[in-house]
């Protein structure tokens, strides 16, 4: 029997810890692997979307009918929502403006945790994909639990900052609820994100993550680097907008991370 596909979440209930940003160039980097890849923005901001697509094709995305929000909702082919991006081996499903209202939509449906899992279930079967990977919003509702229960790994960046550990152990105890209804869910690791190794307070970052007993941290951390705002402002990967930066090169050796420990 031929291997499925990897669904991977990249999550973290607290905000501005590069969650999209990980998501975005770990995907495109995959790609640049030799990695057919299907990314998901599950988040109400767009930023995913925005990492790949102008604007104006981003806002035009989330007002139309080919988006998560409304494949969730309306019960549409996952495959019709299927964008594909300037670059080969990544595609995208775009997110929606409407997505705050995700959690109530949910609320008045059957089986609400399992909804994205069986709609990913044609594209996982299908082989078309070797990676999806899904950006969740920074929350602990029931939108996310339906990402992790579709997930089979979750990758948690976490900011070296005073308020980076913030909000984490709340994440763990939220995980080991899920995988009550989704066993095969496994923490991948944790990114440790924007390293500024000339503050005291991200060393105190990395040294308890590295020491939490029970927890795999990735070899690879993701230092602060200019490149990534000016490959935002463009929307694009860093490794499009810049191939030889700092950051790309270690969005590029933690896909290599990701992808040997998905085998």
């Amino acid at each position: 029997m031929e291997k499925r596909n990897s669904v991977i979440a990249f999550a973290n209930n607290k905000g501005g810890s590069g969650k999209t940003t990980t998501c975005a160039n770990v995907g495109y980097s995959l790609a640049r692997l030799g990695k057919k890849v299907l990314l998901i923005d599950g988040d109400m901001q767009m930023n995913l979307t925005l990492s790949f697509f102008a604007g104006d094709q981003v806002l035009s995305f989330a007002s139309g009918e080919k988006n998560i929000y409304r494949a969730i909702c309306a019960g549409t082919d996952l495959a019709e929502c299927i964008e594909h991006t300037p670059y080969e081996g990544v595609d995208l499903i775009p997110s929606s403006s409407l997505m705050s209202g995700m959690e109530y939509q949910l609320f008045k449906q059957e089986d609400r945790e399992f909804i994205l899992k069986n709609s990913l279930e044609d594209l996982r079967e299908n082989g078309s994909y070797d990676y999806i990977l899904i950006d969740a919003p920074p929350t602990l509702g029931v939108w996310v639990m339906d990402i992790l229960i579709a997930s089979d790994y979750v990758v948690l960046p976490v900011e070296a900052s005073p308020w980076g550990l913030f909000g984490v152990a709340n994440m763990f105890d939220f995980l080991d609820d899920v995988e009550k209804m989704n066993s095969r869910l496994k923490l991948l690791g944790i990114v440790i994100t924007k390293v500024d190794l000339r503050k005291n307070y991200c060393k105190q970052t990395r040294e308890a993550l590295r020491s939490a007993e029970g927890v795999r941290v990735f070899d690879t951390e993701i230092r602060i680097d200019s490149a990534v705002e000016w490959a935002q402002d463009g929307c694009l990967p860093v490794m499009a907008y810049k191939k030889g930066t700092r950051s790309a090169n270690e969005y590029m050796n933690l896909a290599k991370e990701v992808d040997r420990s998905c085998q």
